[in-house]
């Protein structure tokens, strides 16, 4: 009986031999020749901007991300049922509505919160901040420049 898998278990191993030796040789014959241009972050060619520490940092990118997974999960959901479809009979046509009812339920809720907008109002652009300034607040309009030392 365990004959038939003595095959699989020395290709399990024959992989993992292989992952082991392809990432010791990469790291042995690489170049190594870190530069700061090299450690800085990259963002589509241009240089990457810093929010502000009292700025939040926006997760819409995150937030789409996990929206397409949940969705793309319920398509998934979907396949097997449908192969199985006739064997299941109502019991599976009413299980899979109350599944996709669920579903859109969220759906109708992230689309209310106003999550599958990519631009919002309160969303800005970097052009359309105003830059931040670490130091003292700048004098009042009345205030002379001095006045504040």
């Amino acid at each position: 009986m365990t004959d038939g898998f003595l095959p699989i278990v020395l290709f399990a191993g024959l992989i993992g031999a292989f992952v082991a030796l392809s990432l010791a040789a990469s790291a042995l014959l690489r170049p190594h020749r870190p530069t700061p241009a090299k450690r800085s972050p990259y963002e589509c060619g241009i240089t990457p901007e810093r929010l502000p520490a009292t700025e939040r940092f926006p997760v819409k990118f995150y937030v789409v991300a996990m929206l397409f997974i949940v969705f793309d999960i319920e398509a998934i959901f979907l396949y097997p049922w449908a192969v199985a479809f006739r064997r299941l009979g109502l019991f599976g046509l009413v299980e899979m509505a109350v599944f996709i009812g669920l579903v859109f339920v969220a759906y109708l809720y992230v689309w209310q919160k106003g999550g599958l907008e990519w631009e919002g109002p309160d969303l800005q652009t970097a052009a359309d901040r105003a830059p931040v300034s670490l130091g003292a607040p700048p004098p009042a309009e009345d205030e002379p420049v001095g006045a504040g030392v």
